[in-house]
C-alpha cells in the first residue's frame, strides 16, 4: 500500500547524466513558500568536498560535504526589489559580492546533504521575505492596576512614618 506524500516532501528524479532536477510534489508546498521562485534550482551552484569529523575510512575517501552558492546579483529569476531586499537583510551572510552560501555536512551521503542544503537555502530566502507581525501594545489588567495602587499606598505610608518621627537629642 502506497502512502500519500506529505506536503513538505520532495520528489527527486535522476537522469542518466546524474543531474538532479527537483519538482515539488504538491501545489500546497508552493503556496506555503513566501519566496515563490522554485525554479531557483537552475541558478544554484553546488560544490562538494570532504566532510570533517568522525567517520573512519568512509569520510576520508568520499566528498559528502555540499556547499550551495547562489549569486543574487546575477540571478535572472529575481526582481530588482527582491535582490535589494536579500542583499540588505543577508549582507552579513554573503561570502563575495552578492553570493549567498549555505553548507551541509550532516548526512552520510552527498545526496542527503544536497537535499539539506537546498532546504536551508530556501529557508534562508523565505525568512528574508518574512514580514514581522506588528506589536499591539497591551493594556494593564485590573489586577495589575490594583497591585500598583496598593504598593504606592504602602510606600507612601512608610515614607510618612519616617518623616513624622521626632528625633530626641
Amino acid at each position: 500500500m502506497k502512502s500519500e506524500p506529505t506536503s513538505a516532501s520532495w520528489q527527486w528524479k535522476f537522469s542518466s547524466l546524474k543531474t538532479i532536477s527537483i519538482t515539488l510534489v504538491t501545489f500546497e508546498v508552493i503556496l506555503q513558500m513566501r519566496f515563490r521562485t522554485p525554479d531557483l534550482l537552475t541558478e544554484f551552484i553546488f560544490k562538494t568536498s570532504r566532510s570533517g569529523g568522525a567517520g573512519g575510512q568512509h569520510v576520508n575517501k568520499v566528498a559528502t560535504k555540499v556547499q550551495l552558492q547562489f549569486d543574487v546579483r546575477q540571478s535572472h529569476l529575481i526582481s530588482e526589489e527582491e535582490k535589494s531586499l536579500i542583499l540588505g537583510k543577508l549582507a552579513n551572510q554573503l561570502i563575495e559580492e552578492g553570493v549567498l552560501q549555505v553548507t551541509s555536512q550532516d548526512g552520510r551521503s552527498q545526496f542527503d546533504n544536497k537535499l539539506d542544503a537546498i532546504r536551508k537555502m530556501y529557508r534562508v530566502l523565505n525568512k528574508c521575505f518574512e514580514v514581522p507581525k506588528p506589536r499591539k501594545p497591551s493594556k494593564p489588567t485590573r489586577q495589575s492596576k490594583l497591585k500598583k495602587k496598593v504598593m504606592k499606598q504602602r510606600n507612601s505610608s512608610i515614607k510618612k512614618m519616617r518623616s513624622n518621627k521626632n528625633i530626641e537629642e
